[in-house]
């Protein structure tokens, strides 16, 4: 008798198809994205993204146990601060948002694993990621000179209690100038995720809102990179690891799956994908009138990230996907 394959065999029923399942997430993969900002007993709706909050430090209390209680023990801070200047000093102040938050955080929720922003954008009054400064008839961000500011931003973190830094300036050279200010003041031992693969997107939008990070004149295409280039991307993980990145991130990870893969592939250090503020801000919006399912789209599109080769993922839905997983509609 001729054998006859039958993959749906292994689909018939739930647990079958769990017991078979090839991608596996849990609630320790996810990174929850959250905006702390100067001043007192204050939480404000962004209104770009429904569902997200910005926080003052004495009102972080309530998300840092929602986070916990389901099991995400991993955030990245993004801070905001009522100073912004030309050298974004708010960035590596020792009493800056940032910091004051960390340090709050680490000491009242040491069970939860900060990961701090290192870049200059929300801390500029002009809005881009580093110093700049006038060529020839334009404005241009200096690469050189914003190193010094990133590596004093990223040690005055971990001073203030940061369990890993991610910048994300994409300025050139800037791991390795951070890996050195690190180990140069002892702190040899903290890992640096790089946004190594960041692409000049329209998808960030409602992050510029949430931050007021928009650049004031210009964009960001200098030194964000172009998204039509895939063999780009791979180059600039590749240096990255080569500067002492220990986990590479691409972003954003809905539209760039494909980037995913690539450097999951030929890397041999874990691959972190963000989804963004704009991928989370439509999901949000076609559900709000009833063109999909929110929590279906939201643990197809995890899914995902993590079967192209991310082995962490951040994003705005991270508590709503660590209940799915608890319900075991995912995992």
């Amino acid at each position: 008798m001729e054998l006859i394959k039958r993959p749906r065999r292994l689909r018939s029923t739930p647990g079958l198809r769990k017991m078979v399942r090839e991608t596996r997430i849990d609630a320790s993969s996810l990174v929850y994205p959250m905006f702390v900002m100067d001043g007192e007993s204050r939480v404000d709706e962004i209104k770009a993204l429904p569902g997200q909050y910005r926080y003052t430090v004495d009102m972080v209390d309530p998300k840092m146990e929602e986070l916990l209680d389901v099991g995400v023990s991993s955030i990245m801070l993004f801070g905001i601060p009522d100073h912004k200047d030309e050298m974004g000093s708010q960035a590596y102040a020792e009493d800056g948002i940032i910091q004051r938050a960390t340090s709050y955080i680490k000491n009242k929720y040491p069970e939860m694993f900060v990961i701090t922003d290192v870049c200059l954008c929300e801390y500029t009054s002009h809005g881009h990621c580093g110093v700049v400064c006038k060529c020839g008839s334009r404005h241009d961000v200096d690469n050189d000179k914003t190193l010094d500011l990133l590596q004093r931003a990223a040690v005055s973190q971990v001073l203030a209690g940061s369990d890993m830094v991610a910048p994300s300036d994409m300025m050139d050279g800037r791991v390795a100038a951070i890996r050195s200010a690190l180990d140069h003041n002892g702190f040899t031992d903290t890992p640096i995720m790089s946004y190594a693969v960041k692409y000049a997107s329209s998808f960030y939008g409602p992050f510029r809102e949430a931050a007021g990070s928009a650049p004031s004149f210009g964009d960001r295409r200098s030194y964000q990179m172009d998204f039509h280039n895939r063999r780009e991307g791979i180059k600039e993980a590749l240096l990255d690891v080569e500067e002492g990145a220990d986990i590479i991130m691409v972003k954003p990870c809905m539209s760039y799956l494909d980037m995913i893969r690539d450097v999951y592939e030929r890397t041999d250090i874990p691959v972190a994908a963000y989804s963004v503020s704009g991928e989370y801000a439509m999901v949000k919006a076609a559900a709000s009138q009833g063109w999909i399912d929110e929590k279906n789209i939201m643990c197809e599109m995890a899914v995902s990230a993590f079967r192209a080769g991310a082995s962490i993922y951040e994003t705005y839905y991270a508590k709503e996907l660590a209940e799915c997983i608890r319900e075991g509609r995912i995992g």
